[in-house]
């Protein structure tokens, strides 16, 4: 309405105390983003708090109540006793990276008192974070070895250095061959003949499970890691005594040689040969829930499961050959220089090949090649002798090998070596390399013929057999070498690892263990 004037309208009460206590929160918010929350920051979370770690755990997470000063965590950071590895932040949460694998059988304290958030000031001593402790440990420092004397003739045995605590696994009526730990170290893997059979000479051995009564408190998985979770329906979460066996495969129709357990602990690869008809022959896949069935591929010799327990490098022909885990798959590689693969790197980025050099026949020579996944090919070193074994230490920097050489004179003796070789630690080209380093001899041993090591998973330190075997027809031990003579006797020993500060292996004095066994292999 012309000339109409009008007038604001009149706050409410309700309204009033609503503008009011806008104003106060204002205020609040304000006082506080100045002057900082008066509560000190703290861990919300610690993901190997009161867990066991083992080799494959490489980093842990610390998460924060609130975003920190990343130095002031990192300065007051302390594990005891000391790890030394590296730090990376996202947001809360701190990464903690080892540098190498933790050692296995120890206690670890960490602690962090005085650490502060991204808002308060290096001045300011009050809110600051006050003592946090966490704790984890390690794995049990323990090993499984075939018994040689007495009640452990043939029979897998559990020695445990960290608890001090021995156990027979296996029941004495059975003799085993060969036998793999599991990945968690809760059960080993073995094939095994009737003992009566094995002293008339009969192959018939059986595949087999039996639990170790150790049980891993893993931390949880991170993103591509191995689960600790097994499939298999006898591998419960639930902790199961020494000495629990279950059979896997029969011997009934076939014969099984050699087998292999892949990386994650799921499948088992069996070479088997038809009972009837030996033209029968090949690679079968056990797996949970599902009857054995055969892989169809090319005829071939040795043969090791891929890391990422997808595939098989076996020998086939003049190489090696990279198959995919299926009936009549094609070829995913063919490496036609190698006649024998050794050993993978944990993460699946090299392996250690065996090359057959036939150059001068009067004078055979073999090669130990490094090859990684991007074609790089590195000679580490020949031999006139023969290469039996490799492993990769944890960290992939160290390749230790079991190896011979023959000694001049019309008799064919070789002399066995542990040697260490540091390893280039990027691939530069495609083709075939110098090698990076050269190789140290830890240990000449004893002249003989059956011989194996096993690289501890902490990497500190190599187990080794040194065998006696006898040609006497009379002895009637079940306990065979590769060349099937009897073992007459066997004793283990240990070799401490050290590298100087330069990365280079120093050679050690080994210790005897007052233990009467033979291949020695050490649980994950």
């Amino acid at each position: 309405m012309k000339g109409h004037t009008v007038f604001p309208k009149k706050l409410q009460p309700l309204d009033r105390a609503a503008l009011l206590l806008i104003v106060v929160l204002s205020l609040l918010i304000g006082l506080l983003l100045l002057g900082g929350s008066r509560t000190a920051p703290r861990v919300r979370d610690f993901t190997w708090q009161n867990k066991q770690v083992g080799a494959e755990d490489t980093a842990f997470i610390l998460t924060f109540s609130r975003p920190m000063d990343q130095a002031s965590v990192e300065q007051n950071l302390r594990i005891v006793p000391p790890l030394p590895g590296k730090f990376s932040w996202a947001g809360r949460r701190m990464a903690y990276t080892l540098e190498s694998p933790a050692p296995y059988g120890e206690t670890f304290r960490l602690e962090m008192r005085g650490a502060r958030d991204r808002f308060t000031s290096a001045e300011n001593e009050q809110n600051r974070m006050p003592l946090y402790v966490g704790e984890f440990r390690t794995r049990d420092r323990a090993f499984v070895y075939l018994g040689v004397k007495g009640e452990q003739e043939g029979r897998l045995v559990l020695q445990n250095l960290t608890t001090q605590a021995e156990e027979i696994l296996t029941p004495p009526e059975l003799v085993v061959m060969d036998f793999e730990p599991y990945p968690d170290g809760d059960r080993v893997l073995f094939s095994a003949s009737d003992r009566a059979d094995q002293a008339q000479g009969f192959l018939n051995q059986r595949l087999y499970t039996v639990t170790t009564g150790i049980q891993i408190q893993a931390p949880a998985s991170a993103p591509g890691q191995r689960s600790s979770n097994s499939l298999w329906p006898e591998r419960a979460a639930d902790m199961q005594p020494p000495g629990q066996m279950t059979q896997l495969l029969d011997s009934d129709a076939y014969q099984n040689l050699k087998f292999d357990l892949a990386p994650d602990g799921e499948t088992v690869i069996v070479q088997r040969v038809n009972r009837q008809d030996p033209g029968d022959f090949g690679l079968w896949m056990v797996k949970p829930d599902v009857p054995p069935q055969p892989i169809e591929t090319e005829p071939g010799g040795d043969f090791l499961i891929t890391p990422d327990s997808s595939s098989i490098a076996m020998t086939q022909g003049q190489g090696l050959a990279i198959l995919p885990l299926e009936s009549n798959a094609d070829s995913l590689d063919f490496l036609p220089k190698y006649g024998q693969i050794l050993s993978f790197a944990n993460d699946g980025s090299a392996a250690a090949m065996v090359q057959f050099n036939v150059d001068d026949p009067t004078n055979p020579t073999r090669s130990l090649f490094l090859v990684t996944n991007q074609s790089t090919e590195t000679e580490l070193f020949r031999t006139n002798g023969n290469i039996l074994s490799a492993q990769f230490d944890p960290t992939n920097r160290m390749l230790y090998s079991l190896y011979t050489k023959r000694l001049p004179g019309d008799v064919y003796v070789e002399e066995p070596y542990l040697a260490a070789m540091p390893l280039p630690t990027a691939a530069t080209s495609s083709e075939t390399a110098e090698p990076a380093a050269q190789k140290v001899d830890l240990l000449q041993l004893p002249i003989q013929r059956d011989l194996q090591m096993s690289l501890s998973p902490d990497g500190l330190g190599i187990l080794f057999d040194q065998v006696t075997s006898t040609t006497d027809e009379a002895d009637t031990g079940v306990v065979r070498s590769n060349e099937g003579r009897t073992i007459a006797d066997s004793r283990l020993w240990f070799l401490p690892l050290e590298i100087n500060e330069n990365g280079r292996p120093i050679p050690a004095q080994p210790q005897p263990l007052p233990l009467e066994g033979l291949r020695p292999r050490w649980l994950p």
